[in-house]
């Protein structure tokens, strides 16, 4: 199963929206996801899109820092594949593709976020190699 990668430019957002809105359920109206995608594309923050063959089947993003504690690092962020494709390894393929790509770019870590109650994800995250360092805290302001 050969798996490509092509990056989608703020322009070209609209075409990847229904599957984010997948990915969040529906709980953000598309103009506030077009907003706040629209400033991500400004802020060291790129998108993905995977492919089967001609079918997109998922998407990601990544974030591009440097942390104090870690130095160059990428955050994988909104991870998504189609209901269809899960449970056939083509995760394991898009992490290592993120590992790759991103040491290409200096980077010396990457660390992500997953929502408590998402285990599966847990699970694979542990099994790729990636370690509970902390707690990730949010206040509305």
């Amino acid at each position: 199963m050969d798996l490509a990668f092509h990056k989608i430019l703020k322009q070209d957002f609209l075409e990847v929206l229904p599957l984010i809105q997948k990915l969040m359920n529906n709980q953000f109206s598309d103009q506030i996801l077009i907003e706040r995608f629209g400033e991500m594309f400004d802020q060291n923050y790129e998108c993905w899109g995977v492919y089967l063959g001609e079918e997109r089947i998922g998407i990601f993003g990544l974030w591009f820092m440097t942390r104090h504690y870690a130095g160059r690092s990428c955050e994988p962020d909104h991870v998504y594949i189609d209901d269809g494709y899960r449970g056939k390894g083509i995760g394991k393929k898009v992490f290592a593709w993120i590992y790759e790509y991103t040491k290409s770019k200096g980077c010396v870590m990457s660390e992500l976020n997953s929502y408590v109650v998402n285990y599966p994800s847990h699970k694979f995250y542990l099994n790729e190699g990636y370690e509970i360092w902390g707690h990730h805290f949010v206040k509305r302001l």
